[in-house]
């Protein structure tokens, strides 16, 4: 069934855009919803122009979010947490500690940017991916050290950025 959103759908498509979805999902969530409507040339044209807003306004941030990604691209969060003998936390690290350290070094980044495939449960280094859409991406180093070593752990990153 074809539909026209008259919202941005994640994973669907932008406002103003007519996408196939399966009747069900039609029926029974995108139209009740108001997401979408049944459409229609009057409609479709009716959108054009905020349709256009909107894609510039996308292209906008789109340009801003690549330049955030190379800002933190290669950035390193060092978080202190409660470590037992082994090295294993008590609880986890996890995308809201993240992004909340990075934003305290000045970099403007969303909880929902940072992608765990699971939530750190021990000390060390670990590689996140940030996504900020859908092909604008950066990594990160994540170094996780038991509570007051973050001093020596800062140390130690300095005296390597001064040898190298």
């Amino acid at each position: 069934m074809k539909v026209l959103l008259c919202e941005d759908v994640e994973n669907l498509g932008w406002y103003g855009d007519v996408v196939e979805v399966k009747e069900g999902y039609a029926r029974n969530y995108l139209l009740p919803q108001r997401v979408a409507v049944v459409p229609s040339e009057s409609k479709i044209k009716a959108m054009a122009e905020e349709k256009a807003k909107r894609t510039e306004q996308r292209n906008v941030a789109l340009e801003r979010l690549k330049k955030i990604a190379e800002k933190v691209e290669g950035a390193e969060a060092v978080i202190a947490a409660k470590v037992n003998e082994q090295g294993h936390l008590f609880g986890s690290i996890t995308e809201n500690q993240i992004a909340e350290n990075l934003r305290q070094q000045g970099f403007e980044i969303a909880d929902k940017f940072i992608r765990l495939d699971e939530h750190i449960k021990e000390a060390g280094q670990f590689s996140v991916r940030i996504k900020f859409a859908a092909d604008v991406t950066a990594t990160v180093k994540v170094t996780v050290v038991p509570e007051g070593q973050i001093a020596e752990a800062a140390d130690d990153s300095a005296g390597q950025t001064n040898a190298e």
